[in-house]
């Protein structure tokens, strides 16, 4: 049977943050290097709403996304599309009942 890692808080049961890819991009990457939204969306030949909807949470990261923040930023290429991944399973998660589904594995 398959197996998930709860992420509820240990002491009070309840769900940690899931944190969107977007906020990671704005805290960990635009803000640290003391760079803007504007300046990003530019160097990577994007419109300004594009990374502004990512940083808000609004829109996901896409295969061209990745590929142009890895480039410009210096990560791995699949770094933000594994980012966008492990929060949209999460979600999944969270609203999802899959535990009543059988397993059929071979």
């Amino acid at each position: 049977m398959a197996h998930h890692e709860d992420l509820a808080d240990v002491t009070t049961g309840e769900w940690l943050e899931n944190v969107h890819p977007g906020e990671i991009l704005m805290t960990d990457f635009i803000e640290a290097l003391g760079l803007t939204k504007n300046a990003v969306a530019k160097a990577i030949g994007v419109g300004p709403s594009r990374i502004g909807e990512i940083v808000r949470g609004e829109r996901s990261i896409t295969a061209d996304t990745d590929l142009r923040l890895s480039r410009f930023f210096g990560t791995s290429e699949g770094y933000w599309l594994a980012l966008q991944n492990a929060y949209d399973l999460e979600q999944a998660r969270r609203v999802g009942r899959y535990d009543d589904i059988p397993s059929h594995a071979a």
